[in-house]
């Protein structure tokens, strides 16, 4: 008999986004479908839901959420997307806003509150529906309450009793964290504040919560789910961690093919295969211009960045590195937004190399597409990267990846000049080891004929989600023969 699942989730394409969680919550839905798994998609129905449009249907169900000393009313939307059907948990006191979890000067103060109320209003609207799920697959912090909650006031609710639940980490580093005198607000008992459940140092952990509370977790690479079991990646809750390591799955992400194709790709102003290369060189022109970058010759490697402007995106090295990579033939594009002071400091360096480098300071997904299929080769210094996205569609845009070898990064990209290599990775997070890589790889670049045979062989790469799909599977199934031991 074919799964029940509802994935939930903070974030996904094509209705809101900030990072990869929105490309994998938007991708692996339809994917588990094509295997024969029934499925649904629980979101928020943000403002960026409404702006854009979306054919939404009232289902007519509005539940009621306790929420410490009151009770907020949700309301369920219904869209679908690839085929799936999509429940957006509506409340405007919650959700329309102009961000999704804060603005670039800080977190929203209430996101304890909006993330407790969207976790328990699935779990309403799954009653009101009479949807039994056999799965229900948590995302990130903003959905680490669900376990806690079935576990909890849920229990002996007769449409969860074959329930189990998958806990996937997009990120470690955010955790969730808020202080214990909010605990009131996720209507648990006090006796999961412990050690042992939601409670971390003093505070309130919503990333824990998913951690310890669910049947089986995974991570978006095989190497970030090691990597966050040492003390070095773990951010303190590598602890928890090994204590489940037999419940721990790294999966690594699909992207989705039907959008990200430079063979199709409608973004782009000229397409092109690995067999004829040559709308390339036009889409690289265009993205000359589109960033103000004038006379740089055929020569000169273009290399381009798109990035979440935050501290574990090796912007800091970047930084350091920069005056030695301007003395190199090279020229640099960057897209992104996040952290003001990140925005300030590539603004800075643009101005000091005005004829070399270029920051574009916004979210774009058009310009992301042209990024990708205009550059030479991609820049991914991360300090750390659970997974990432942006390396995988470069190498399906023949745009060459340099990369530091840690999780997702390191799962994917094969370092040059390795027989099978498809790009170029460094392992010291250090300003001269990126400087050094990316040396290595402008002389690759003067050698048409090496540099060519390495874009193809990337092109050949296939990270398709129907291969992560069958692995999510696998987790599912071990996470419902969990639920019946225990």
């Amino acid at each position: 008999m074919a799964l029940n699942v509802v994935i939930a989730a903070p974030e996904a394409v094509p209705f809101a986004k900030t990072g990869g969680l929105a490309d994998v919550a938007g991708s692996l839905p339809a994917a588990l479908s094509r295997l024969g798994l029934r499925v649904v998609l629980f979101m928020p129905f943000y403002r960026q839901v409404a702006d854009k449009g979306f054919e939404l249907e009232p289902t007519g169900i509005e539940v009621a959420v306790p929420m410490g000393r009151r009770v907020v009313r949700a309301e369920a939307l219904l869209g679908h997307h690839q085929g799936v059907p999509v429940y957006f948990i509506k409340r405007d006191e919650f959700f329309d806003r102009t961000y999704l979890y804060g603005t670039p000067e800080g977190d929203y103060f209430d996101n304890l509150e909006r993330y407790a109320f969207f976790s328990r209003a699935i779990l309403e609207v799954l009653k009101a529906r009479n949807l039994s799920p056999d799965i229900i697959h948590c995302n990130d912090w903003q959905t680490g309450l669900i376990p806690a909650y079935l576990r909890d006031m849920y229990r002996g609710e007769p449409i969860f009793r074959k329930t189990a639940t998958v806990f996937t980490v997009h990120n470690i580093a955010y955790q969730g964290q808020f202080p214990a005198n909010l605990y009131d607000a996720t209507g648990l008992s006090f006796q999961l504040f412990n050690p042992e459940g939601l409670e971390f140092w003093g505070s309130i952990n919503l990333l824990k919560a998913g951690l310890v509370f669910s049947d089986a977790i995974t991570t978006v690479s095989k190497a970030y789910s090691r990597e966050i079991q040492r003390p070095e990646y773990g951010y303190g809750l590598d602890g928890v961690l090994r204590k489940r390591k037999d419940s721990v799955f790294g999966i690594l992400n699909g992207v989705d093919y039907s959008e990200w194709d430079p063979e199709s790709d409608p973004a782009i102003p000229e397409n092109y295969s690995p067999s004829d290369l040559k709308g390339k060189s036009a889409c690289r022109k265009k993205l000359l211009k589109a960033f103000g970058l004038k006379g740089i010759k055929a020569k000169t490697l273009l290399i381009g960045m798109i990035t979440r402007l935050a501290d574990q995106k090796g912007l800091d090295i970047l930084s350091e590195a920069m005056p030695e990579l301007m003395k190199m033939d090279i020229a640099l594009v960057i897209l992104g937004s996040g952290d003001r002071s990140h925005q300030e400091g590539l603004k800075e360096l643009s101005a000091r190399y005005p004829e070399r480098l270029s920051v574009r300071i916004a979210f774009d997904s058009e310009l992301s597409h042209l990024v990708e299929a205009g550059a030479d080769a991609f820049l991914m210094p991360s300090r750390y990267e659970p997974c990432g996205l942006n390396q995988i569609y470069s190498l399906k845009y023949g745009t060459v990846p340099i990369v530091r070898a840690t999780g997702g990064l390191d799962d994917t990209v094969r370092g040059y000049p390795d027989e099978d290599g498809n790009g170029f990775k460094f392992k010291e997070y250090s300003a001269s080891a990126l400087i050094e890589k990316v040396a290595e790889a402008v002389d690759v670049y003067s050698r048409k004929k090496e540099w060519t045979t390495l874009q193809r062989r990337g092109m050949a790469d296939n990270f398709s989600w129907d291969d992560a799909a069958a692995k999510y599977l696998e987790a599912y199934n071990t996470a419902k023969a969990r639920l019946h031991k225990s």
